[in-house]
């Protein structure tokens, strides 16, 4: 750990609020942010990419700095893109401008300093040396050997368009006193959204795709799930009861049944309160645990837990790749193998294989082999009709394709990661 991280650590952990962490946005942390930002990321409004910036690096951050000593340095409005999302659906992100990327970088590095030793062990996402699998292995481990019978899943409509500023504002005045600092996250909250030419204004909500948004959103659901959980929540509670939060993904393990009516009950309102909303449809109570003979099931993360048993015949949580994952990252693959059917043979095969790599380094947990050889066997016969698809007279047969395989060797399914242990 660096002097400057090492020191904000040990000032939150020492003090109620922090103050002078302007400073830290600096000649040396923005030329350091530099050189982490990639040189093929899309530019934001102003059309400025890495190679622009560098040319001029020094004079550039001089520039910067001398303008947010003055505060006559405003943010540019992110520019506004979709990305496909599951179920058809569009995901927008805020795409800054490259000298408003290096603030939020440097300014994000900061508040994970400050907040890190603040955060509750609930929450994973976003978080240095947190995954999501280790939150997997938590809630496996959880069910397994407390005696849990209830699992709470919730899901908040569109959580990062609807942070409210106001609450959040309050939220991070309650830990750092830097009027300065807190004036320039006001002002990226502000900054607005170009889309299609347009400038909108942004009285609400934190752009997915700034670099400031996911420490940010973290802080906000810290207050206003993680300590009400732990405070208000689980001393009123009859029996046990966990709360496990990836981002704004979260659930709630109960021992009763009436512990788990009265959060799903009162956990509306409470979001509420903040300007956040349930999504009624998503947000469920079920039995669930070594006790309950139940055979409900649920989605967490992109994984179907289901009520199971080990090779011994113990109770054991068994995790599989959710249907509705599954059905998307097929159709994923599909579509590139087809964007991709006239390239060499070689090349097919290795793109194919960086993305099952990709697949069996996230899904592949203990327990999901089956879920791991049937998306592989369904890449394979998928690649040999398309492949088919490319032979004007001579069609491609499976003795001939079989030879392909034995040259071209594709990623077999494998488990990467123990949540077993």
């Amino acid at each position: 750990m660096a002097n400057e991280e090492k020191e904000i650590w040990e000032l939150s952990g020492t003090h109620k609020r922090l103050q002078t962490l302007i400073h830290h946005v600096n000649k040396k942390s923005l030329k350091e942010e530099h050189q982490r930002q990639s040189g093929d990321k899309a530019p934001g409004v102003d059309g400025v990419t890495k190679a622009d910036y560098s040319r001029n690096l020094d004079d550039n951050i001089d520039d910067l700095l001398k303008r947010m000593k003055t505060f006559s340095y405003r943010p540019k409005p992110v520019r506004r893109t979709y990305i496909p999302k599951q179920g058809g659906k569009m995901r927008p992100l805020g795409i800054p401008s490259y000298e408003d990327k290096l603030v939020q970088g440097v300014m994000a590095k900061v508040l994970n300093d400050v907040y890190e030793p603040r955060f509750m062990d609930c929450s994973y996402g976003f978080r240095p040396d947190r995954s999501c699998h280790d939150v997997i292995r938590q809630i496996n481990s959880t069910i397994g050997r407390r005696p849990i019978g209830w699992v709470v899943e919730a899901d908040i409509k569109g959580y990062f368009d609807n942070i409210d500023h106001s609450w959040l504002m309050k939220f991070l005045e309650h830990d750092i006193q830097d009027k300065n600092f807190l004036r320039y996250i006001v002002r990226f909250l502000k900054a607005g959204v170009m889309e299609e030419g347009q400038h909108l204004d942004s009285e609400r909500g934190s752009p997915q795709g700034g670099l400031i948004s996911p420490i940010l959103a973290n802080v906000y659901l810290q207050y206003v799930l993680d300590i009400w959980f732990e405070k208000v929540v689980k001393p009123r509670m009859r029996g046990e009861a966990y709360l496990f939060r990836y981002a704004d993904d979260f659930l709630a393990l109960f021992e009763y049944e009436d512990d788990a009516r009265k959060y799903h009950e009162v956990l509306p309102k409470r979001l509420g309160k903040f300007n956040l909303e349930v999504a009624p449809e998503k947000t469920r109570m079920i039995p669930f645990g070594r006790s309950s003979g139940s055979r409900e099931t649920f989605d967490f993360l992109g994984f179907t837990h289901i009520n199971g048993k080990g090779r011994k015949g113990g109770y054991r949580v068994v995790h599989r790749t959710s249907k509705k994952r599954l059905v998307a990252k097929r159709q994923a693959m599909k579509q590139w193998l087809r964007l991709n059917m006239h390239n060499p043979v070689r090349d097919i095969i290795r793109g194919l294989n960086m993305r099952l790599v990709g697949h069996y380094r996230y899904y592949g947990i203990s327990g999901n082999s089956k879920s791991l050889g049937k998306f592989h066997y369904y890449c394979v016969n998928t690649l040999f009709r398309v492949l088919r698809r490319r032979g004007q007279k001579r069609k491609l047969n499976w003795a001939t394709f079989g030879k392909i395989l034995n040259a071209h060797n594709i990623a077999r399914p494998r488990v990467c990661v123990d949540i077993w242990h």
